[in-house]
């Protein structure tokens, strides 16, 4: 079966080749009637026409590819809906996102850069799969690039986040909502950008309520279920254990249900819990589901790719960087109750 061209296409709406390659390549410029442009359109797609893109990149001196080198992303399965999101801004201009994943080899990182510099995408993602402060490859800055749950040391280049302060803040919040006045919090001892910005969330919510902040309330551990559960028996020791206790993930908040039953104790009758991440294989699986705030991964990959395709756009522009700080929306399911009357 011969391969459909654009003299095809041209035939079957009834205008000019030269009229197809104008809407087709959306040209800049030329003014090509609503009714027409439609009909072409319906045309190729009819015809199931496909450009040819190596001759589109020789017009447009673009490659139609967008680089998306991370750490870990690809092998996080929460973390991976940026890549989702990521791929889905990049299919609205027809462009193609090429993955790497470096497993956080600096060395095997600058080799991808050239990889793909070689191949010469239109830019590049720079994404972590978690939020921190990064110094990426040097060769990186050779052509646009965006950086994607992470922030470079000296802002120079332009990132997207997630608004951990105000995710942290929200999820308190809503334990203070319900009635709590000693909620403890499960953090990390991991030296990271998000365990600052959350416990600093945590304090903001307790100070809109007149709260003094107990360091007593804070317990340091790790970040998965383990821990989670070691820190869970810390804080539930009696007297004046807290009724609520805030997880700086889900993966702690795992813990924290294991621990609370070892205890005698109900969730949410005896103990509320609130996580952070909403890793559904942990938030839903749980009884009842866990209450937790959401990571927006897939609005970030989103937020990458159409940002660095603006650059790309306008290269002529000031270089300026932009920095967006996304929202974490709470989600709630059924771990959270008034606290029990009488002393706890």
């Amino acid at each position: 079966m011969s391969k459909t061209t654009m003299r095809d296409v041209a035939e079957r709406s009834g205008v000019s080749v030269t009229t197809v390659s104008h809407v087709l390549n959306d040209v800049p410029g030329k003014r090509i009637n609503p009714q027409t442009r439609s009909r072409v359109l319906r045309a190729a797609d009819e015809l199931l026409y496909r450009p040819n893109q190596l001759a589109r990149g020789l017009r447009t001196q673009r490659s139609g590819m967008i680089g998306f080198l991370s750490d870990q992303v690809s092998t996080t399965p929460y973390a991976g809906r940026m890549i989702v999101g990521a791929q889905a801004a990049a299919e609205e201009v027809g462009s193609l996102l090429l993955l790497l994943d470096s497993g956080g080899d600096p060395d095997l990182e600058e080799r991808e850069v050239e990889a793909l510099r070689e191949r010469q995408v239109d830019g590049i993602v720079y994404a972590t799969y978690y939020h921190r402060v990064v110094h990426p490859p040097a060769n990186l800055a050779d052509g646009p690039v965006v950086l994607l749950d992470a922030r470079s040391a000296d802002g120079s280049i332009s990132s997207v986040v997630p608004d951990e302060v105000g995710g942290a803040r929200s999820a308190v919040e809503v334990l203070l909502a319900a009635g709590h006045r000693r909620i403890g919090f499960v953090t990390t001892d991991e030296e990271i950008a998000a365990r600052d910005l959350r416990l600093t969330g945590y304090r903001q919510a307790l100070e809109v309520y007149g709260l003094p902040f107990d360091p007593a309330l804070v317990a340091l551990g790790g970040a998965d279920a383990q821990a989670g559960f070691a820190a869970a028996h810390q804080l539930l020791a009696p007297p004046g254990r807290p009724t609520a206790i805030f997880c700086f993930k889900d993966l702690a908040a795992m813990g924290v249900y294991q621990a609370a039953g070892e205890l005698g104790l109900s969730i949410p009758e005896d103990l509320s819990v609130v996580g952070f991440d909403d890793q559904l294989l942990i938030s839903e699986s749980l009884r009842p589901g866990l209450t937790t705030v959401a990571l927006p991964h897939e609005e970030m990959g989103r937020w990458a790719v159409r940002t660095l395709l603006e650059r790309i756009d306008a290269p002529s522009q000031p270089a300026s960087a932009t920095h967006a700080l996304l929202p974490c929306p709470v989600v709630s399911r059924g771990s959270v109750a008034r606290p029990a009357t009488g002393p706890p």
